[in-house]
């Protein structure tokens, strides 16, 4: 297994901060916003941003996490798969929902949170907000509102984001061969 770092610290706050400076220009107080990470590994990548946006507005904005794994069109096709835990405690009928992951592939997975979303109501807008765009790997013609990066991988390369959060010594993103 060969493994190239794409991206380590101090870059990778900046790249952070930056998304979120995107995020304050579009949605202003918030008050009407809500995120939505999606599991396993979205969830580190939410939390960082709505950590980064209370700190910078006081803002209050409600932050879920959301596990598609059963609304996927291929999970049956796939080795078995083990369930997240999905933590939504409001409702987001009528908001404005940002959708974060950390890795945008083939699209399967935002598609499959996008059904599984209509559990917590009808959101008035989705926007998604990926670490890192795979370009040329889409299956599902999706396409992120707001990327830190776009990477070109061959089909047989994937990406890996290791987080602090996860006992990683750094935050750091890899491509693996």
């Amino acid at each position: 297994m060969n493994q190239r770092l794409i991206l380590s610290s101090p870059l990778f706050e900046i790249m952070v901060s930056r998304l979120c400076q995107q995020l304050i220009e579009n949605h202003g107080d918030f008050a009407d916003s809500a995120v939505l990470g999606l599991q396993p590994r979205g969830i580190f990548f939410a939390e960082r941003v709505v950590t980064e946006l209370r700190n910078i507005t006081g803002k209050n904005i409600p932050l879920g996490y959301l596990d598609a794994t059963f609304y996927r069109d291929d999970f049956r096709r796939r080795e078995q798969l083990k369930p997240n835990a999905t933590k939504v405690n409001f409702v987001i009928e009528g908001k404005k929902v940002i959708l974060i992951d950390d890795v945008l592939a083939t699209g399967r997975m935002v598609r499959a949170a996008l059904d599984a979303m209509q559990a917590f109501g009808r959101p008035r807008k989705v926007e998604l907000m990926v670490l890192i765009d795979r370009q040329y790997s889409r299956e599902i013609p999706v396409e992120p509102d707001y990327t830190g990066m776009k990477v070109n991988t061959l089909d047989t390369q994937r990406v890996q984001v290791e987080w602090r959060e996860q006992g990683h010594e750094a935050d750091r993103i890899w491509l693996v061969d």
